[in-house]
């Protein structure tokens, strides 16, 4: 493992490709994890990456609803709490909120850069942040087995425009 930025949705992107690839991989993914991608969460997983910026739960619910579906909220929940246990997605606690995972089937630890003006996210993975916690938390008898670091800030296109 090694420090690199996993997602940079920072700037200009290809949606409709990266999204029919986090598509394909998640069929692999699933397949070979023994698990069932059902219509409706690839619809979901559809939803969560069609933009990358983080979706709440009610807006996935309502773009279901736009796309003719019917759901409940505890089906979209459902949905989408499959597809954080199958690492397809990660959960960001601090916005109530979802985006893709672009690399699911690769051991890595969450941390988030977050653009609060514009709502990009980019998850990146440096090594001294997780050693130091896994130190730090090793230090007080504590076994860190899942970290999510949440920073905020802007991202270099909205800090240029103030």
């Amino acid at each position: 493992m090694s420090d690199k930025i996993i997602s940079p949705f920072f700037g200009q992107h290809n949606h409709a490709h990266c999204t029919q690839e986090a598509l394909e991989q998640a069929e692999v993914s699933c397949a070979g994890k023994g698990l069932k991608l059902t219509a409706l969460r690839k619809e979901v997983l559809t939803i969560v990456w069609q933009t990358h910026k983080p979706v709440g739960a009610y807006d996935v619910l309502e773009e279901l609803r736009t796309r003719g579906h019917k759901p409940s909220p505890p089906t979209a929940y459902r949905a989408l709490d499959f597809l954080v246990h199958a690492k397809l997605i990660h959960r960001l606690a601090s916005l109530n909120a979802y985006i893709g995972c672009p690399a699911p089937d690769e051991g890595h630890q969450g941390q988030f850069l977050i653009c609060t003006q514009c709502k990009s996210v980019a998850e990146i993975e440096d090594l001294r942040i997780i050693k130091a916690i896994d130190a730090t938390a090793a230090s007080t008898g504590f076994n860190a087995n899942r970290q999510s670091i949440e920073i905020t800030g802007l991202c270099g296109a909205c800090e240029s425009q103030t």
